[in-house]
């Protein structure tokens, strides 16, 4: 059963993607992709929504941004959106942000494949207090590497 399905709006989104399964994997979130597109195949969106089992969306996507839109009007699941950067990149944050009232649609930053995993992951800790306690060990992992990023900064200078 996957906890947390990524779709992506085309195959040139991978690289978002990846950032998301890191921090997956990191966490033993058990998911799935797909490669499906608001405009080009609405039906086949639906379908992956429809059937699926997960506990979460992350839904991938440029230029008009449609998909997560698209995936929350067919799920009372969580649906977090990531806008891919490109020539226009305010369209595509505008486009996940913008949703009408009863459907939302959370939002990170600009191809912060990343941050959809983690919030992700925030969401289902919720429920679980030992992905609740990695997740705490992971914040704490991230301070400590920027202690030390630190201390090297201030070695070097000294030198």
């Amino acid at each position: 059963m996957a906890r947390v399905s990524i779709i992506m709006g085309s195959k040139s989104d991978l690289p978002v993607a990846e950032k998301a399964i890191v921090v997956l994997k990191k966490f033993d979130i058990i998911f799935d992709v797909a490669v499906a597109s608001a405009h080009r195949t609405p039906r086949r969106v639906e379908e992956l929504v429809k059937n699926s089992d997960a506990d979460i969306f992350i839904a991938i996507a440029g230029l008009s941004a449609a998909l997560p839109g698209v995936i929350a009007s067919h799920t009372c699941k969580p649906v977090i959106g990531v806008p891919v950067s490109g020539s226009i990149n305010f369209d595509a944050l505008l486009s996940i942000v913008q949703m009408p009232p009863g459907i939302p649609v959370a939002a990170v930053g600009m191809d912060r494949g990343d941050n959809a995993a983690v919030l992700a992951v925030q969401m289902m800790s919720l429920s679980s207090s030992d992905l609740r306690q990695k997740l705490c060990d992971y914040r704490k992992e991230m301070a400590d590497k920027v202690s030390a990023d630190s201390e090297q900064v201030i070695l070097s200078v000294r030198c």
